[in-house]
């Protein structure tokens, strides 16, 4: 196996004898890019947490593509940037389509329709490698326990930050091929400034300034930290460091033995040890990256005692042949598999299952896709036809992509152009059409417009509404009517939020300013031990706001809701909260909570139709028998409360549709359609409980 072949594909190497008998053969490094997608694999399917063998990945990459590079500019062989990448993708679309097609069959046979647009919007991210910034803009939950609810394809975020990398780093080669040349033509000791030693300084630089940033990131916002590209480019200047000083290593035989069972070690029990999930990529990181580290210098060790002798072991070598496919198809099965099965993680032979499938599925992507590619010789001879071959494979999987995305929006359209009679909501559940059946329609929103289903608000504050406390910097307010009769601030988290799109339009059409001040999963109320500190200094400082601005009234959800029971409380400390306000003379506004359940709700009629008994949950698991609001009535003078309840659940069921409209978005947030067709009778509630006009 050649080291541009290493190079080239960081979790695949080519399998045979005669690739094999090639100089510069690690079989040690084979076998341990296949301990690393076993512990992958293995972390994934059982015990649901990340293992750090992305990491060590990352690692190999860089240290082969550096020893590969490296090679070639001390030989004095042109480096031909634009061949290297074209042989590049050649090597590694084929697969990728071949695994995302598949991913396409099984989202289409077994998710629901809710879930196919951001599968196709990742496909084309997979594709075009930059999956690692949609799932960062998006704050995916990568880690999360229940793999079933995750999207098959958002392991391609590590081969998008790969694909970047593998673009950036060629140029850093150039670029240092050209300052050598240009040191040893204009300064009298250029000739002492050795290859090796720009490229240390240019990578010592990108470990150190990555490394400093990646802790920084991973300290305010690991979430969008684990997914950057810039946080992860230390991992890669290490590898590339590593490749650099390796021949200057020359541990003796105890010593490699030593090292290389203590990076086995150590890379084996990163994940079991750590919370890698929730500290990566910072300078935890280091422990996999240090470990692996540890391994390739021991290399070799000559001894029968040493760990080369355990990942020289043919059947990992042979694994670790067949690991860029391993890696690209055991994510999708797991969460297909488990979706199918309507179960959140396998058991033990489930788990069995998908591991044996994915062994398979590489092998045969290995063999009957990847090696016959790679092999092809017609477009070897010209550049050109090696981007036909790269436009061709993009295109067989861009064609059904752009179809089906067309096709989904053509329904959008289809169902939004429907007559409003047609789709009620709320109204289906008026006295005047009580025993009144609701005309056959499609259910809207499309699946497709279900990502636009949060609340409208207009923008950032401004002016005056803008907030002094840097933990306020979120706040946003609906724009500014010309007359302002009436200025409401609304707190809360996305409960909250959700009651914008009534709230909103409401406001405008009777000349009120509305400013919102919202932070997820953080009802108002007082301090209370049971929000986090997070929770407690927010409401802290937007109670601080709304004292110091004085509005005519604040808008609050006054019940809380639970998947299990008892499924509704009071907020805690709500009263304490709100209180201050009312002291100040400003109304307060607390609306009755919605349900929330243990599945997603247009799923579920997806899976099983809008009429099914699963989809229809009884009211008495939904909400509590009496509201928690009753307890608040008469303690707090200027506290009106609403409650919509009967507009959501009727009849004792809290069903997922009603009136041709999705109620919910998800397991607890009402769709923004939803809740726009609830606006008379809001607005009807509201005027009734506060007296305003």
């Amino acid at each position: 196996m050649s080291n541009e072949r290493n190079a080239a594909t960081p979790q695949t190497a080519e399998p045979g004898a005669q690739t094999r008998s090639k100089p510069g053969y690690r079989p040690e490094v084979q076998g341990l890019r296949a301990l690393a997608v076993l512990m992958v694999v293995t972390y994934h399917v059982w015990l649901g947490r990340v293992s750090g063998g992305v990491d060590i990945f990352l690692l190999i990459s860089a240290f082969l593509m550096t020893l590969s590079f490296a090679r070639k500019v001390e030989g004095g062989k042109p480096l031909r940037l634009l061949g290297h990448w074209l042989h590049l993708l050649k090597r590694l679309l084929p697969a990728v389509v071949v695994v995302i097609l598949g991913v396409l069959a099984g989202t289409r046979a077994i998710l629901p329709e809710n879930r196919w647009p951001d599968v196709l919007d990742q496909a084309w991210a997979s594709l075009l490698y930059r999956q690692n910034w949609l799932l960062a803009d998006s704050a995916v939950d990568y880690y999360a326990q229940d793999h079933s609810g995750a999207s098959p394809l958002q392991h391609f975020w590590s081969l998008s930050i790969q694909g970047q990398v593998f673009v950036l780093w060629p140029l850093i080669f150039a670029g240092a091929a050209l300052l050598r040349r240009f040191l040893r033509r204009r300064t009298p000791w250029g000739h002492r400034v050795g290859y090796p030693a720009l490229l240390a300084a240019a990578f010592g630089a990108i470990f150190v300034v990555s490394l400093v940033f990646s802790i920084g990131q991973t300290a305010t916002n690991q979430s969008y930290a684990y997914f950057d590209t810039r946080t992860r480019l230390w991992e890669f200047a290490l590898g590339s460091l590593l490749a650099i000083a390796l021949p200057h290593l020359r541990p003796g035989k105890m010593l490699r033995v030593a090292l290389g069972w203590t990076g086995f070690a150590a890379m084996l029990s990163c994940g079991l040890l750590l919370t890698v999930d929730r500290s990566f990529p910072g300078f935890i990181a280091l422990w996999p990256t240090v470990a692996a580290a540890a391994i390739i210098v021991a290399g070799q060790s000559g001894s029968r005692f040493g760990v080369d002798r355990f990942l020289s072991w043919r059947p990992l070598v042979a694994l670790g042949d067949n690991s860029y496919a391993l890696y690209l198809w055991h994510w999708p099965l797991l969460v297909l598999g488990l979706a199918g099965m309507g179960v959140a993680g396998p058991n033990l032979v489930q788990g069995l299952a998908i591991v044996a499938a994915s062994i398979v599925l590489a092998v045969l992507t290995t063999r009957f896709v990847e090696k016959p590619l790679r092999e092809w010789h017609w477009p070897q001879r010209r550049v050109w036809r090696t981007a036909v071959v790269i436009a061709a494979c993009g295109m067989l999987l861009a064609g059904p992509v752009s179809v089906w995305q067309s096709q989904l929006m053509a329904d959008e359209a289809v169902a939004a152009a429907q007559p409003k009679e047609l789709t009620p909501g709320a109204a289906a559940l008026s006295p005047e059409n009580a025993g009144r059946p609701t005309p056959a329609a499609k259910i809207i929103p499309a699946p497709v417009a279900m990502k636009n289903e949060w609340a409208d608000i207009d923008g950032l504050c401004t002016d005056g509404n803008v907030p002094g406390d840097p933990l306020l910097a979120g706040c946003l307010q609906n724009s500014r009517p010309d007359t302002v009769t009436k200025r409401i601030v609304v707190l809360g988290d996305s409960h909250a939020q959700q009651y914008m799109a009534a709230l909103g339009p409401i406001a405008r059409s009777h000349g009120w300013e509305v400013v919102a001040l919202l932070k997820g999963n953080c009802r108002f109320g007082g301090e209370s031990p049971a929000r986090d500190a997070a929770c407690n200094a927010f409401n802290k400082a937007s109670a601080q706001y709304v004292l110091d601005h004085r509005p005519d009234a604040v808008f609050t959800v006054a019940s809380l809701t639970h998947i299990d029971a008892p499924f509704e409380t009071e907020v805690p400390h709500y009263l304490e909260g709100i209180t201050p306000f009312a002291d100040a003379g400003m109304e307060v506004v607390g609306i009755r909570d919605n349900p929330r359940f243990t599945m997603n709700m247009p799923e579920c009629v997806q899976k099983n139709g809008p009429e099914a008994p699963k989809c229809q949950v009884p009211l008495h698991e939904s909400l509590a028998d009496s509201s928690p609001l009753d307890a608040y009535r008469g303690k707090v003078p200027g506290l009106h409360l609403m409650d919509l309840s009967d507009f959501i659940c009727a009849g004792g069921i809290c069903p997922a549709v009603v009136g041709n409209v999705y109620v919910y978005k998800d397991d607890n947030h009402l769709t923004k359609t939803y809740v726009q067709s609830m606006i008379p009778m809001f607005e009807q509630r509201l005027l009734a409980a506060t007296g305003w006009t």
